[in-house]
């Protein structure tokens, strides 16, 4: 990301800052990389390491399912039941070691503080309204949001509504903009879809001087481990820096077409270690007189593809709705289903919204997963499907 600043910090890093009954204020570096990459300084009002004590909390199990196949899979979430928090309500579908897929429809308010100490978090908001709290500010979020947020941000995920699901990627990498969009001073260029303008960063609210005990639930080595402060660990009075949460939302895509049928990198939003994410947004269709607006088949040799439907009318598939997860595995083809392609031709537009995620190592399906399968998936490509 870019350089951000909010609220109040001394003019040169690492010299006295004083709070106002004459104590320093205390630093921290928010870091990545060690203190070679990314970083951000942050002003506490109190110490960041109050502990008065530490718990240990639930180990964190994903059962994969065996399932002993190479096929593709549909799962049917529309009707899944809204469960848990934000963070106790996720449902992981889909891992490996780059990346942990997971469902979540929160029912309950989170009453503590929550940290990712081992990924990165892309958290889409599908619907739902609300804010993020963190020390870095506060970041109002609506449907069809991106929420990029660093690993180790403590924050609350707030939803002002009832009917809220989201879907997460938990990254064992930084999730990135493609470096192909960006300068090499990292100004995004002409040629992106889209601008330095549609992301949203942190705003206030950022200071709450707060003394008590507050719980802080940090997930590391796979488990959660609870911790208990002496102040609300949201006592920051000011930062800078490259590091912090930001959104940008699907909406605010602008789509790349051609005269005939572009390929799926020119949906691409995010990249990461190991794979990438896209999204498909309403755009015109391809003007060569001669054009298939629909996909073309084609053979995932070397990544496995996931779609999740957001809304709209998807014009390749059959079967699929609000909501759906498709994973089509690397080493089968796939494509469009029979009777859209012809259908397709002499369309104008597509009015359909979608986020891809495709991995370049194989996903595993998991027991949650087996819940919501269709098995009927892989056999809705014959002609009297």
């Amino acid at each position: 990301m870019y350089y951000h600043k909010l609220g109040k910090f001394p003019q040169k890093r690492h010299t006295q800052f004083r709070r106002p009954d004459g104590k320093l204020y205390t630093e921290e570096l928010f870091g990545a990389e060690g203190f070679s990459g990314n970083s951000s300084l942050l002003y506490h009002n109190h110490p960041p390491t109050t502990v008065k004590r530490v718990e240990q909390g639930a180990e964190i199990k994903i059962e994969p399912w065996k399932e002993g196949l190479l096929r593709h899979h549909h799962l049917v979430t529309k009707d899944l039941k809204p469960w848990g928090d934000p963070i106790s309500g996720q449902i992981c579908v889909m891992f490996n070691d780059d990346v942990k897929i997971s469902l979540c429809l929160p029912k309950e308010e989170m009453k503590y503080f929550y940290r990712n100490g081992e990924h990165d978090e892309l958290i889409f908001i599908h619907k739902g309204e609300g804010y993020m709290q963190s020390q870095f500010g506060r970041l109002p979020f609506r449907p069809f949001d991106y929420i990029v947020v660093p690993r180790g941000t403590t924050y609350k995920l707030h939803f002002t509504t009832d009917d809220n699901r989201m879907l997460i990627c938990d990254s064992t990498g930084p999730i990135e903009f493609p470096k192909r969009y960006v300068s090499k001073m990292g100004q995004f260029m002409e040629n992106s879809p889209f601008c330095e303008r549609d992301i949203r960063v942190p705003e206030e609210p950022l200071f709450f001087d707060e003394e008590g005990e507050f719980e802080l639930r940090i997930r590391k080595q796979g488990r959660f481990h609870h911790y208990f402060f002496a102040f609300n660990p949201l006592d920051v009075v000011g930062w800078d820096g490259y590091l912090y949460p930001y959104i940008f939302n699907m909406k605010d895509f602008e789509p790349i077409t051609g005269r005939v049928h572009q390929p799926p990198p020119v949906h691409q939003t995010f990249e990461a270690h190991n794979y990438v994410v896209c999204s498909f947004c309403p755009r015109k269709y391809d003007y060569h007189p001669l054009a298939i607006p629909a996909p073309y088949n084609h053979s995932n040799v070397d990544s496995d593809e996931v779609l999740y439907y957001v809304e709209g009318d998807f014009m390749s598939r059959k079967g699929v709705e609000f909501a759906s997860l498709t994973h089509h595995p690397g080493g089968i083809p796939h494509g469009p289903h029979p009777g859209t392609v012809e259908k397709s031709i002499g369309k104008e537009a597509t009015d359909e919204y979608a986020v891809m995620i495709d991995t370049f190592r194989p996903l595993h399906l998991t027991m949650a997963a087996k819940e919501m399968d269709d098995g009927h998936y892989p056999y809705s490509w014959i002609a009297h499907a």
